[in-house]
């Protein structure tokens, strides 16, 4: 049998319905979908890299790098939308392409989905981390930094004298963080869900305020030149660096997918699930938007390089323009709020990108492309524990060692290339099964979708070399494991 075999949707729907395993439990409504991806986009990519993106890429036009990195996943939203109203199983991208371009492809995308959630939540812990440090140190208290950041990684020691380093060996906080947010996924979902959705409300209702108070203190000096010259580096500043930019920041988009991976635990997946993913991307996007313009606005967008707060850096700034005036006892008290709700919000990240990845090797092992063991839900909680105890030591070994830096970029690059195969898996399907029921469909097809996967692929081309040779590399180990392992443990090629 071809190794590009499709999976009917029949089958894969009758297979994650009960017959022959275990069922998981149907409980999320559309509120708690739209907070589930909520939850995931407002994370490290508003409160970290969009600072360091501004410092290092695109400078006060990190702006239109946030509105090209929200254009891009409103189409892939599109995409994702149709898809998990027609295909409401779990599972999300590595599903789709089962049913559309085959086992193969289906095997590339959920080996390369590793890359989204499990370091996707890495990269979250990382920067839960140095929030926390922040945090300890408006409150009179000094976490040592050689157990903050990554081994190898040069850290300014807090309280010492100017320009004081120290070599850091691991980063505790994320491990630590990465254990708390296993145990609660174990636990289950619903509570999982309520969880996040408390966090949510609350970091909203943070940035919000932050925007507007911000607002107050913006200096339109600090937003000129909107696009600085080039350095002479593709990437540093200029229009490359808006595009290097779009690419980095891509990161803090991504998480709506993630809905689509619970597909299985909504309520009413047709109607719900595109609610969840577009309602969700389309608050995120317009507070993305507002942040960014605030953020170089109050800073000088190279006082944020290698910051690992930047966002709390801006509020600190304004705070400090606001001494001496009635705003000076709010936006001290903001600081410390902000640093407390970037907390909150990187841990409701991690709770969504942590809950996705199991999922996706529920779906892998049902296929009998992983081992059985990552198909096993506990009898109690009906969660995927095995497998979501495996991700949490995944995550906590990759946030205890890599520099956020490295890991942001190799999560981009792993969800643009999703984006890629699902906008090109709509136009396949929509030949293949044009009988298929399709509650929510996407409009212009095949010329959306095609521009989707070209948008995608275009702020692909825009990421370091660097990061693309880890992509082709991770790539060639997840090629190797399939032909040693899932090819000839195949379900679909066993019943052939």
């Amino acid at each position: 049998m071809s190794i590009f075999a499709t999976k009917s949707i029949e089958a894969i729907t009758r297979e994650q319905t009960g017959e022959g395993g275990a069922v998981l439990k149907r409980v999320l409504g559309p509120w708690q979908l739209v907070m589930l991806g909520v939850g995931a986009i407002i994370g490290t990519g508003i409160f970290v890299l969009t600072g360091q993106a501004a410092a290092a890429n695109a400078g006060p036009a990190i702006v239109i790098s946030m509105i090209l990195a929200g254009l891009t996943s409103v189409l892939a939203a599109l995409c994702y939308s149709e898809f998990a109203a027609s295909v409401p199983v779990a599972g999300s991208a590595y599903t789709y392409a089962y049913a559309t371009l085959g086992e193969f492809i289906a095997w590339v995308i959920g080996w390369d989905l590793i890359l989204e959630y499990a370091l996707g939540a890495a990269t979250v812990a990382v920067g839960w981390s140095g929030n926390l440090v922040t945090l300890l140190g408006q409150l009179g208290m000094h976490f040592p930094a050689k157990w903050s950041a990554a081994p190898g990684t040069v850290v300014q020691l807090a309280g010492g004298a100017m320009g004081a380093t120290t070599v850091a060996v691991f980063n505790v906080p994320a491990v630590i963080i990465t254990i708390l947010v296993t145990m609660l996924l174990i636990v289950g979902i619903s509570e999982s869900a309520t969880v996040n959705a408390v966090i949510v409300v609350i970091k909203v209702a943070i940035v919000m305020v932050v925007i507007g108070a911000g607002a107050l203190f913006i200096q339109t000096d600090n937003w000129h030149p909107f696009i600085p010259r080039n350095t002479g580096t593709f990437g540093e500043y200029g229009w490359s660096g808006v595009l290097r930019g779009a690419g980095v920041i891509f990161f803090a988009y991504i998480g709506f997918d993630a809905v689509s991976a619970s597909a299985q635990e909504a309520r009413d997946p047709q109607r719900d699930m595109p609610r969840g993913i577009l309602g969700s991307l389309a608050i995120c996007t317009i507070l993305f938007v507002l942040v960014s313009g605030v953020m170089v606005g109050v800073v000088p967008y190279k006082e944020m390089l290698n910051q690992p707060a930047p966002l709390v850096v801006a509020v600190e700034a304004a705070a400090g323009r606001a001494a001496g005036t009635p705003w000076a006892p709010f936006m001290n008290a903001l600081t410390l709020l902000l640093t407390v709700g970037a907390l909150a919000a990187l841990s409701s990240v991690m709770v969504v990108m942590m809950l996705a990845q199991p999922r996706i090797f529920l779906a892998m092992a049902r296929d009998g492309l992983l081992p059985q063991w990552a198909a096993r839900v506990h009898p109690r909680f009906k969660t995927p524990h095995i497998s979501t105890i495996v991700t949490g030591i995944a995550v906590a070994i990759a946030a205890g060692l890599t520099p956020i830096a490295t890991l942001g970029t190799l999560v981009s690059i792993g969800t643009l290339m999703a984006f890629v195969i699902v906008s090109i898996g709509v136009i396949v399907l929509r030949r293949t099964r044009p009988d298929l029921p399709r509650p929510f469909r996407m409009p212009l097809v095949p010329l959306l979708p095609i521009l989707s996967a070209l948008v995608a692929l275009v702020l692909m081309l825009g990421l370091p070399r660097a990061t693309w040779e880890r992509l082709i590399i991770w790539m060639v180990i997840g090629i190797a494991v399939y032909f040693g392992y899932g090819f000839r443990r195949s379900r679909l090629r066993f019943v052939e």
